[in-house]
């Protein structure tokens, strides 16, 4: 075993909707760009360089570390399919770790932080070869940034997936009416206590990052093993009981407020910070609603290039709520796209939504490990209770999910792609959600988050001994969504130095998601805002300022995909 791996800290990083993960970061898939200036998701899902030929490496019941991606050590893990037969059929877990700037034994190497970015369904590999860079400046040089796939996802077997090949799978995206000749006979049900239980198998200990789905196996890890935690941080929190009831019935408690943010920045920005400028928010709100009307009842057909396709009602309401995770990437783009729609023109919004038909990258292997939807799919429906499959049941509830919120036309499909699933038995952990852990959690939700309420994260604190909710006053998906050195220094601190924030902290952000370019230079500079935040970058220490520069650019460089592709 590589001596790295003793050290006993985990974490478990970002997303609150399902499972577990360890990151900052979060549902279903888009398939193209989170709306920023620079490179699509698709895009930062190949930002590494090369490739690594996963199936030749050894799986091991250790953790034997081998030399990959030119900067990295990977490792496979043995670990039981399922926990309730140890002989049975084993599972290889894929994990990869960016190294500590310290070796280990030095007196200021920490070990390993464990990073996966939710979903569920999401690779925690790609997470780190996409932002491992960043994470390690956030988490500081003392810790290993290290990611793994859950049971069935990306590059961890068995495979949790529908399709032999990635052409079936495009077929399926492009033709939903056409029958894909393979069955589910060959997917074996990962849950989640099957995922708590092997992170639990790669510390003794946790120290974990954990965001919405993450968010719940932070939860349920800290439940099932409450004298293993050492640290344990959970970002964007979803309420787990709701989860493990298949109901997801109160993640949209903020969701309109986070798309009036969108509306309020947009109306300060001025008509040169924001192209879809009207002089007051409820302006730019019923500007919106009339895109909406008019696509309900005039479907706009656009063909670009190789590309075409329908731009209907269906698609702009996921791509605006797509943009609610990561405001500071998205909200310039998107009001740019759809002020050019309010004139005709929606081929922005669609070239970067929705990719080339029939276009692959031959010589990559790495894509044999898409496989995301259809693990999401697989983990979230084995997690939660079975639902039932009559036509009434689904009309009821989404009937009743959508009196309450606006977003239920989108939102409903998570639970509804449960219908039919088969009933496989589970090892079903549903809490309670109430332990005493061996160091006090730290919780932290947004004001104004689109899918992770900061109620939830009140809720989940309340059944663990003396935790800590931290507030960060911003919208966007878990605390990476807006650049807050407060925030920041708040986690660096908690994992190096076990200190919490006293109860009923509010972290401020600095900046805002829309650039303010509509007044002149000297007005800007002789702003009240300006002149504060300039003190600040003046008073900030060199730590301080690497720190701030890494959050910055993960606002505006998400590494968690979208949750509805546009189609």
């Amino acid at each position: 075993m590589h001596p790295r791996a003793r050290v006993p800290y985990l974490l478990l990083a970002l997303s609150s909707s399902i499972l577990f993960s360890v990151l900052l970061l979060l549902a279903p898939t888009l398939e193209g760009s989170p709306l920023s200036n620079g490179p699509s998701l698709s895009a930062y899902s190949t930002s590494f360089s090369g490739s690594f030929p996963w199936e030749t490496l050894p799986p091991s019941r250790n953790l034997e570390w081998v030399k990959c991606y030119q900067r990295h050590e990977c490792a496979r893990l043995l670990v039981p399919l399922n926990y309730s037969d140890p002989n049975g059929p084993e599972a290889a877990i894929a994990l990869i770790r960016k190294p500590s700037e310290f070796e280990a034994g030095s007196e200021y190497y920490r070990g390993p932080v464990l990073f996966n970015p939710g979903g569920p369904g999401e690779s925690g590999v790609d997470t780190v070869l996409r932002g491992g860079d960043l994470l390690g400046k956030i988490i500081g040089p003392q810790f290993d940034v290290v990611g793994f796939d859950p049971r069935g996802v990306s590059r961890s077997t068995p495979h949790a997936t529908f399709f032999r090949t990635e052409v079936e799978r495009e077929l399926w995206g492009w033709n939903t009416d056409a029958i894909v000749n393979n069955t589910g006979a060959g997917i074996t049900p990962p849950g989640n206590a099957e995922h708590s239980q092997g992170s639990w198998k790669v510390k003794a200990t946790i120290l974990g990052f954990l965001t919405r789905y993450g968010s719940i196996l932070g939860a349920t890890f800290a439940a099932m093993f409450p004298n293993n935690v050492e640290r344990l941080v959970i970002d964007g929190v979803a309420d787990s009981e709701d989860y493990y009831a298949t109901l997801w019935s109160n993640n949209l408690l903020d969701t309109d407020k986070a798309l009036e943010t969108f509306f309020a920045g947009c109306a300060e920005a001025g008509p040169e910070g924001c192209a879809f400028w009207a002089p007051t928010p409820e302006d730019i709100k019923q500007n919106l609603t009339v895109l909406y009307d008019s696509l309900r009842h005039r479907p706009i057909p656009i063909k670009t290039g190789n590309n075409y396709g329908v731009l209907e009602y269906g698609f702009l309401k996921a791509i605006v709520f797509n943009a609610l995770y990561s405001p500071w990437a998205t909200y310039p783009f998107l009001a740019q796209a759809i002020a050019k729609l309010a004139v005709g023109d929606g081929s922005m919004l669609f070239e970067t939504a929705i990719p080339p038909p029939y276009q692959c990258s031959c010589g990559s292997s790495e894509e044999a490990y898409n496989n995301i939807r259809e693990a999401q799919i697989a983990i979230m429906c084995n997690d939660g209770d079975d639902i039932p499959e009559d036509l009434k049941s689904s009309q009821e509830y989404f009937d009743k999910l959508a009196e309450s919120s606006s977003w239920a036309e989108l939102w409903a499909r998570i639970r509804l792609d449960c219908v039919g699933w088969p009933k496989f038995p589970k090892a079903h952990f549903q809490g309670p959600f109430v332990a005493n852990t061996s160091h006090p959690i730290l919780l932290i939700g947004n004001t104004a988050d689109p899918v992770t309420p900061l109620w939830a994260a009140k809720k989940m604190s309340k059944g663990f001994n003396n935790s800590v909710v931290l507030t960060q006053d911003s919208p966007g998906h878990s605390s990476v969504a807006a650049p807050s050195l407060c925030t920041q220094t708040y986690i660096r601190n908690y994992f190096i130095h076990g200190t919490l924030p006293e109860p009923g902290t509010v972290c401020e952000t600095i900046g805002k998601p829309f650039p303010e370019v509509s007044i002149s230079a000297d007005l800007l500079m002789a702003s009240e805002e300006y002149s504060s935040q300039k003190a600040l970058m003046a008073s900030m220490t060199e730590g301080e300022r690497d720190l701030f520069a890494a959050i910055s650019e993960l606002s505006r460089k998400p590494i968690i995909s979208m949750p509805f592709q546009p189609v």
